[in-house]
C-alpha cells in the first residue's frame, strides 16, 4: 500500500478510535494497538511530511510554543447568564417566562465549572478556537484546543461555516494526577480543577496543555450557515451527530419539575467525572428565545442556578506532616470525621506554613471545612470561641520527620523542605535524577528497576548504585545474566563522567545542569567546590547568593558528606575535564535551530560551553548568533527580524576550529 493511502487509512482509523474512546466512552481497540498504529502514522508522516493531513491524530501532542496569544473578535458574542441562588428565585424566573409563553419547555443542563470557548469550523475543518474573554473579544488558543481529543478536527456533513460553544474542563482524575505530578516535582498544587483547566488552556506551549488531560462539553451552536432549527434540543442532537461531546440535558415544562431536577443534579454531583457549580436552565423553543431577547449583559431566556458550597464544622484532632519525593513537607489536618459533598472527610490539606499561620489553625480548634472545587477538603476558618485554652500555635518541624535531617524554607517560595541527601522519602526521585541523561547518564536504569532496587533494600542512597553486585542485579530478571551485566557495565562506565554531571546529579537546590558545568569549570574538582564558602561561590558567573547559600548548606549536611564519601570510595570521578582555558565565546549566547547534520544538539552545546559561551533555547535581543540547520523555522525568522547574525554549520565549525 502506498504511503498516501496508508496515512489516510490510519488517520481515519485513529480518528474513529478517538471518538469512541473520548466521546462515547466505548473503546474500539486496546491502548497498545492504538499506540502501535499512532507510532506507525508518526513514522509515515515523518518520512513523508507533505502527505500529513491537517486532521491527523498526531497533531494532538501539541505544536510549537507561542510567544503570545492573538486576540479574536467573536462573530457571535459569548454572553454570560443571570444567576439565581435559591429555588424561590428560580421559580420566579420560570413563572415569569410561563406568563408570556405558557407552553414553554425548559432544557436543564449541568453547569460545568471550566473555561468557556468558541470552536470555529470552515467546510467541516476546525480552523480556530478562542476563549470567551469579555464575550466580545477572546484569545486564540487553537493549538491548545487541538490537544483535547474529544474535539473533532473534521466534521462530515457540516455547514460551510459552523461556530459552537463549549466548556473546557479538567476531569477529576486528570486533576488528581496533575497535582500528584506537581507535588512530586515540588511545584505548587492547583486549588481546584477550574483553575487547573484555565491555566492549562492558556499555556503558551501546547505540549504542556497536551499533558494535562483536558476535556470539553459542547452546549450551544453560535452560528450554523444554511442550517435551521426550531428547538435547542434539535441543535444538541445535530451536534451529537457531528460527533461532538454534547452536554447531557433533560427537558421539563412544569415549574416544580424543573426545580426538582435542578436540585437532583446537586445531590449526585459528587458522582460526576467533572466538577460543576450549578445548573443551566434554558427555554427550548428558539423562536421564543428570539422574542424574549436579551439585556446588555445576558439573555432573558436562560438562567444559571448556582449551588452553594457545602460547609460544615469539625475539630482538628491532629496535624501530621508528609514528606514528598522532592523533600517538601506538606502538613495535613486530621479532623473528626464529617460528611461533606457526598463523602466522609477525615483530613484536610493545610498547604504550607503560611496557610496555617494566616488562619492560625491549631490542634484542638473547631473549624469550618469545605471541599475546594468539590474535591480537596480545605479549612476555611477557625471558631475562636471554641478554642481550647491549651491550644498552641503550630510550626512545621525543624527536622525531617522521616530522616531527621534539618529542614529549611525555600528562599523563593512558601515551601519547607528536608535537606537530607539520603532521605528515604526522596530516595526514588533522587536516584531517578542521579541516573538521568543530563546527570550520570546511566542507561537502562529506569524508574521500574529503581523502585525494585528500593523495595528489595539494595539501595538506600544514590551512591549505593555503585555497590550493586551481579547476584543482586540478576535477581531483577528471571533470565537476567546478560541484562544484569550490561546494566552493571553502564554503571561502571558512569564513574568516568565529568564532575560537572556529578555536581548536577547530587540534586542540590538551585543547581541545574548548566550551573554544574559552570561550577566544575571554575573549581576544577568536587573537593574544591566542597571547601568553597558563600563568598567564593558568589564570585562565579551565574551563581547568585541564594544558589551559593544552597550549595554551601548542602555540603555541611552529614547525609551529604556520607554520600560523597561513598562515591569517593566507589571510584567516581571528582575532577573536571572541562576547565575553560579558551574563552573565545565568553559573553556570547548561541541559539541552535533546525536539524544539524555535523553535530548533535548536545555536541554543539558542549562546544559552545567549552569556550565559555551559553546555549539558549529561545531567540531574543541578547542572542549573539543563531546556528541554523535544515528545516529551521520560527527561530530563524525571529533572528532575521531582530537583525541577529545567522551562522551555517560550516560557519560555526570554522569558529570552533
Amino acid at each position: 500500500m502506498e504511503a498516501r493511502e496508508r496515512i489516510q487509512e490510519l488517520t481515519e482509523l485513529l480518528t474513529q478510535a478517538n471518538y469512541r474512546y473520548y466521546v462515547l466512552d466505548d473503546p474500539s481497540m486496546p491502548d497498545f494497538e492504538y499506540d502501535r498504529l499512532l507510532r506507525e502514522l508518526e513514522e509515515l508522516e515523518s518520512a513523508n511530511p507533505h502527505l500529513a493531513l491537517p486532521d491527523s491524530p498526531t497533531q494532538r501532542v501539541g505544536g510549537e510554543a507561542l510567544s503570545k496569544f492573538e486576540k479574536v473578535t467573536h462573530p457571535v458574542p459569548l454572553m454570560s447568564l443571570q444567576d439565581v441562588f435559591s429555588p424561590e428565585e428560580l421559580g420566579e424566573f420560570l413563572e415569569k417566562t410561563l406568563e408570556s409563553y405558557p407552553d414553554s419547555e425548559f432544557s436543564i443542563e449541568p453547569k460545568i465549572d471550566g473555561l468557556s470557548v468558541a470552536l470555529e469550523y470552515e467546510n467541516g475543518r476546525f480552523v480556530r478556537g478562542a476563549t470567551r474573554g469579555d464575550g466580545q473579544v477572546g484569545e486564540d488558543v487553537t493549538e491548545n484546543l487541538k490537544t483535547i481529543r474529544s474535539i473533532p478536527m473534521m466534521l462530515e456533513g457540516a455547514p460551510e461555516r459552523l461556530i459552537v460553544r463549549g466548556e473546557v474542563f479538567m476531569p477529576k482524575k486528570s486533576f488528581e494526577a496533575l497535582n500528584e505530578r506537581q507535588e512530586a516535582e515540588g511545584k505548587p498544587l492547583f486549588a481546584n480543577p477550574r483553575n487547573a483547566a484555565a491555566g492549562s488552556l492558556r499555556q503558551l506551549d501546547p505540549k504542556i496543555a497536551a499533558k494535562r488531560g483536558l476535556d470539553i462539553y459542547i452546549f450551544n451552536i453560535q452560528l450554523a450557515e444554511g442550517v435551521e432549527f426550531s428547538t435547542h434540543e434539535q441543535t444538541l442532537e445535530y451536534l451529537r451527530r457531528l460527533h461532538f461531546k454534547v452536554i447531557p440535558f433533560a427537558l421539563k415544562s412544569k415549574v416544580q419539575d424543573v426545580i426538582d431536577h435542578v436540585l437532583s443534579i446537586n445531590e449526585t454531583r459528587d458522582q460526576l467525572s467533572c466538577d460543576i457549580d450549578g445548573a443551566v436552565i434554558k427555554v427550548n423553543d428558539l423562536s421564543q428565545r428570539e422574542k424574549m431577547g436579551a439585556t446588555a449583559k445576558f439573555p432573558r431566556w436562560a438562567a444559571a442556578y448556582k449551588y452553594p458550597p457545602e460547609i460544615k464544622p469539625t475539630v482538628v484532632e491532629d496535624i501530621v506532616v508528609q514528606v514528598g519525593r522532592t523533600g517538601v513537607l506538606t502538613p495535613k489536618a486530621v479532623v473528626k470525621p464529617v460528611r461533606l459533598a457526598g463523602t466522609t472527610v477525615t483530613n484536610a490539606t493545610l498547604h504550607n506554613q503560611d496557610f496555617i499561620s494566616q488562619r492560625d489553625i491549631r490542634i484542638g480548634d473547631t473549624v469550618r471545612i469545605r471541599k475546594a472545587g468539590e474535591i480537596i477538603p480545605e479549612i476555611l476558618d477557625v471558631d475562636l470561641s471554641k478554642r481550647p485554652t491549651d491550644a498552641k500555635p503550630y510550626q512545621l518541624p525543624s527536622v525531617c520527620p522521616v530522616c531527621g535531617a534539618r529542614t529549611c524554607r525555600d528562599a523563593d517560595g512558601a515551601f519547607t523542605r528536608c535537606t537530607g541527601a539520603e532521605c528515604p522519602a526522596q530516595l526514588s526521585r533522587n536516584i531517578a535524577h542521579f541516573v538521568s541523561r543530563d546527570a550520570m547518564d546511566i542507561e537502562g536504569l529506569g524508574s521500574a528497576i529503581v523502585e525494585t532496587l528500593i523495595e528489595k533494600g539494595f539501595v538506600r542512597s544514590p551512591a549505593d548504585i555503585y555497590y550493586l553486585t551481579l547476584e543482586q542485579m540478576k535477581s531483577l530478571w528471571q533470565k537476567g545474566d546478560t541484562a544484569a551485566k550490561k546494566l552493571l557495565a553502564s554503571i561502571e562506565q558512569s564513574k568516568q563522567q565529568d564532575v560537572s554531571r556529578l555536581i548536577y546529579a547530587l540534586g542540590i537546590r538551585q543547581v541545574g545542569a548548566k550551573t554544574g558545568k559552570v561550577l566544575a569549570a571554575a573549581f576544577g574538582s568536587l573537593d574544591a567546590l566542597m571547601e568553597a564558602d558563600v563568598e567564593a561561590l558568589t564570585q562565579i558567573s551565574d551563581v547568585g547568593e541564594v544558589t551559593a547559600q544552597s550549595i554551601a548548606d548542602w555540603f555541611t549536611q552529614s547525609q551529604s558528606r556520607h554520600m560523597i564519601q561513598q562515591l569517593r570510595e566507589a571510584g567516581v570521578n571528582f575532577d573536571s575535564k572541562r576547565v575553560i582555558s579558551d574563552t573565545r565565546f565568553a559573553g556570547m549566547t548561541f541559539v541552535l535551530t533546525g536539524a544539524l547534520q555535523k553535530f548533535t544538539r548536545e555536541e554543539a552545546t558542549e562546544k559552545i560551553e567549552l569556550f565559555g559561551g551559553k546555549a539558549s533555547g529561545s531567540v531574543s535581543k541578547k542572542t549573539t548568533y543563531v546556528v541554523v540547520g535544515e528545516n529551521a523555522g520560527s527561530k530563524e525568522r525571529k533572528a532575521r527580524e531582530l537583525g541577529i547574525p545567522i551562522l551555517s554549520e560550516d560557519d560555526f565549525l570554522n569558529m570552533i576550529q
